[in-house]
């Protein structure tokens, strides 16, 4: 039996589903369910949105999508976080929350997609080179939290 990925923006309710993703997919074991219903209710989809990949009424990934735009290069979508649940991967429902941010971004008149990947996230490398992304340059991040 083919199961059948619907693939939406995300809603309050999904909340529990992305904490699991995030801890246990991203690595983020300090999210907290508050903080990221917060961050949920007060997305600009002007700006950002994220879609949820949604499987026998259950969420099994996400992809969280904002445009992205400087004073010296056209605009871009920026991905700040894509996960899929690991019993659900290699299934495509990487591929296709991807191609939905990807027509997104279009319709907000960018110019292509970038995103940062963990250097240890090999498995991650792969699935972005198979998508047509290519690593262009390589970075540090520099942060300072306050």
């Amino acid at each position: 039996m083919t199961k059948k990925v619907l693939i939406r923006i995300v809603e309050e309710k999904d909340v529990a589903a992305l904490v699991e993703l995030i801890q246990k997919d991203l690595g983020y074991d300090d999210a907290k369910e508050d903080f990221i219903r917060r961050q949920i209710l007060k997305l600009d989809a002007n700006r950002e949105t994220v879609f949820v990949a949604e499987i026998y009424e259950s969420v099994v990934g996400f992809i969280h999508v904002e445009k992205y735009s400087s004073i010296y290069f056209g605009s871009v979508g920026n991905i700040l976080g894509l996960a899929v649940r690991k019993s659900f991967r290699n299934q495509g429902i990487g591929k296709q929350l991807l191609a939905t941010a990807e027509n997104w971004t279009k319709e907000k008149d960018c110019i292509g997609m970038r995103l940062n990947s963990s250097s240890s996230r090999l498995n991650a490398h792969e699935f972005y080179r198979s998508q047509g992304y290519d690593s262009e340059k390589k970075q540090i991040r520099f942060m300072k939290v306050y």
